[in-house]
Order: C-alpha cells, then structure tokens, then sequence
C-alpha cells in the first residue's frame, strides 16, 4: 500500500498535491492542511446507505406530498426550523465549548422520548458517566433514549440500521471517523466523508439526524465548508457563555426560513425558551439616558426592540478611539464622518464606545440612525424621549433612507408601549395598518430633522 501526502483546504475543502500559501480555489491564505492518503481501495458505503437504487424520473411523475416533521417541544427551536425537525434531514448545530449545544440535543432527544419515540444519542466526546450525570441534571430519565459512546462510523450506521431510531444526534462530528480513511478525525477528508455517509443514511431511512460540531477559534464551523454544504440546516449558538442568555440563529435551512433567532436563557434545569425577547433586552435600560437609543431590528421574519448605548468623552492621546461591540467597526466609522461632515459635530477630538446591549448585532442599515443619534445624544449630553423608537438607514449625503419592514416594526413598538417613532419620511406611503391614537410618527428626510428631535 503506497502512501502519499496531499492537501486540503479547510475553508472549501479543495485538494492540491502540494502546499500553496493562498488556496486557488477560494484564496483563503494558509488553510492549506497535509493530509496523508493510501491508494489501496476505498471501502464501499455501507449496506444501509445503498439500499434504495435512484432511477432518473419526469418531473411529471414526482410526486410532491406534504413535508413530514415532528416537533422539538422547544417552540423558539420550531419556530427557527420552520415547524420542527424534518424526516430525513440533516441539522449541524455548531458553537463555541460549553454554549449549550449538547444541552440543547438532550432536551430535544428527550421530548423525542416522551412520545415513546427511539432515540439514538451517539457520544464521541464525553463518556457514558458524564452524559448520564449531564442527563440527570436536566431531568432526563426515559427509557427510549439508548446512548452509544462510540466513534467508528461504521460502528454508528450499523447500530442505525438494526435499531431504526426516529432520531439520531452525533456529539460531534469532528470526533467521528472512518477506519479506511488513514487522516486523524477531524481532520478536511475525515469530516467531509463522514457527513456524506451519515447524510446518505438519512436519506435512505428518513430519520433526523442531528450533528454537533466544532467551531474555530475565528468563530467558523471547524471542517471544511463543505460540511456546511452537505446538510440541510446550520444552527449556530452565539452569545458569551459566561452570561445566561443565548442566542440561536439559522444560517441556512432548506426546508423553512433563514436568519431566523431563538433566545434562550442558561439556567441550572437547562435552556429555557424566551418568548418576547424585546422586553428581556429592554427590562434593564435606563430610561431617559443619554447616549441610549431603542432601535427595532428584524431578524428573520421577528422584530426585536433593542437598546443603542452610545458614549462619547475627551481624549487624552493623540489618536482617539473608536471601540464597537455588536456593531460593524466600518459602518460605525462611515456614521461619524457623516455625522462630522453633515451634521458638523466636532467628534475629532473624543473617544466613542458604541455598544449594543443584550449581546445581539446589529447588522441592518436600518439602524444607522439610531446608532448616529446614540452618538449624538451623549455628545450634547441630550437624551431623547423615553418612549421613542428610531428608524431609518443613512446615506453619505445625510439623507434617511427608507427601509424595509418598517410596519412590523413599530408594531412591535406599539406592543411594548412606545409612543413615538422617528421613521424616514418615504416609508410613510406604506403605513396604512397603524392605529394612528397609539403612535405619533415624526417623518425625517435628512439627520439634521432627526437631531432637532433630539435637541427639543
């Protein structure tokens, strides 16, 4: 058997037969990983992943029946998936150590079991003990959840195939590996064949699969992207796991919507579902602070009421600072020079934080203006109203923009009690379906109309 290096990248997963600094491919610089291959014959799939033969059909001839899935009983989950896990998919849920994936998995493995519904939980990573005290802290103690800890994959399809579960969560991907491939596990070849073997099978049986996996140290998946490619859903866990609360976000899904997010709160009995994250976000704001802005984003089809915390004060160094959390750097830089230039606020000569309160990011245009406003607010040390939300994108010549979604916004608003809204003045053709007695709208078509708001 004659061996020889290769390499693979761990950003698309091409391979090249020598090392290269940039990867052709995607021209990712040193991703580039050695990786040593036999050229004695593959194993063929196993019996389970080439039951069915697929005969090419007519488009005519398909027949399009109605999508069978079972719920989570986490309703936020289901609400992100689309109305619950589908038959014969395949969802990777990726985050960083101790975050709550694998809590998550057994909440959802348990309501499985409730149903009297086999589960198969395969742990890779964590012995048989640890999963069992983990379990038993969250109040899990069915019988229909058989655990395998076990990391040969051919092991893991054959226990698939015999047992015929309704469920399968693997803890984790990076762990699992096939015996005939001689890479480490983990490693681009190792990942990518695993997760076509395990999607096959689901397929095959139609069952949920569900894959935990690893993230890297820039926040990425670990694998190649490949992996992301091959299943059908990527849910990702963010948020600081020193803190209680947790943010789940849908990064793609073929069987429901996309940028969908689940909060959840961290406590000793597991995660637990929050429904009206708006009032969590905005339960401990200061009202009438200024440098403290509430701006309605959408993520997915839900509208969040978030808070802007903005401070500005005198530097004492040559250069001054510019520190952002929740908020892209550039467009925070392209906000003050539009601030400065427009508006002619002498921002020069101070140090700025801008913060987004809750952990969430806002990455929209649309809240641009609140943003531009927080700043503005702590730099004349004048707060807006309390019950005033912002709304509006910023362009480079000081107008505001329209933007989309702009009723579900402030009615989310509404639902929360505020009673004013600085919207852009183009967005008012499309807001017929307001209860005009609860909110006064204040139109503004450049940010110097916006900021006399703030100076009244």
């Amino acid at each position: 058997m004659k061996l020889k290096s290769v390499w693979y990248c761990s950003s698309c997963g091409s391979k090249q037969a020598r090392w290269l600094g940039q990867c052709p491919a995607c021209s990712e610089w040193n991703t580039l990983q050695e990786e040593v291959e036999s050229n004695a014959k593959k194993a063929a799939l196993p019996a389970v992943a080439r039951a069915k033969q697929a005969q090419p059909v007519r488009l005519a001839e398909i027949a399009i029946g109605a999508t069978s899935r079972s719920l989570t009983g986490i309703g936020e989950l289901d609400r992100c998936l689309g109305g619950g896990l589908v038959s014969g998919s395949l969802t990777l849920i990726g985050g960083e150590p101790g975050i709550g994936k694998s809590t998550l998995s057994l909440q959802v493995a348990a309501h499985y079991a409730k149903a009297h519904t086999l589960v198969l939980y395969v742990c890779g990573e964590e012995s048989l003990e640890q999963t069992s005290l983990r379990a038993k802290r969250l109040g899990i103690s069915s019988e229909h959840i058989l655990f395998f800890n076990e990391t040969d994959l051919d092991l893991i399809l054959r226990q698939i195939d015999q047992l015929q579960p309704k469920l399968v969560i693997i803890d984790s991907i990076q762990i699992i590996y096939k015996p005939e491939i001689s890479s480490a596990p983990g490693t681009v070849s190792q990942v990518r064949e695993c997760t076509s073997n395990i999607m096959q099978v689901a397929k095959t049986l139609d069952i949920s699969i569900m894959l935990v996996g690893h993230v890297t140290k820039s926040g990425d998946i670990a694998g190649p992207k490949v992996l992301e490619h091959l299943v059908d859903t990527v849910l990702y866990f963010e948020g600081d796991r020193q803190q209680q609360f947790r943010l789940l976000r849908v990064f793609k899904n073929r069987f429901g919507p996309t940028d969908e997010i689940a909060v959840f709160q961290m406590s000793p009995k597991g995660l637990v579902e929050i429904v009206n994250p708006s009032q969590m976000f905005l339960e401990e704001r200061m009202r009438g602070a200024s440098g403290s802005v509430i701006i309605p984003t959408v993520e997915g089809s839900r509208p969040i009421l978030i808070e802007v915390q903005a401070l500005v004060t005198d530097t004492f160094f040559p250069t001054a600072s510019r520190r952002s959390t929740g908020i892209d750097t550039n467009r925070l830089a392209l906000l003050l020079a539009v601030l400065e230039k427009r508006a002619k606020f002498q921002l020069h000569g101070s140090d700025i934080f801008v913060s987004i309160t809750g952990g969430i990011k806002a990455s929209e245009p649309a809240a641009d203006l609140g943003i531009l406003l927080a700043i503005a607010s702590s730099f004349s040390n004048r707060s807006l109203h309390p019950d005033t939300l912002v709304i509006g994108e910023v362009g480079l010549g000081g107008e505001v923009r329209a933007v989309g979604g702009i009723e579900n916004r402030i009615k989310e608003g509404i639902q929360m009690g505020f009673s004013r809204c600085i919207v852009p003045k183009r967005n008012l053709k499309g807001l017929t379906g307001l209860p005009s007695q609860k909110i006064e709208l204040h139109a503004v078509s450049w940010i110097d109309e916006a900021i006399d708001e703030l100076m009244r």
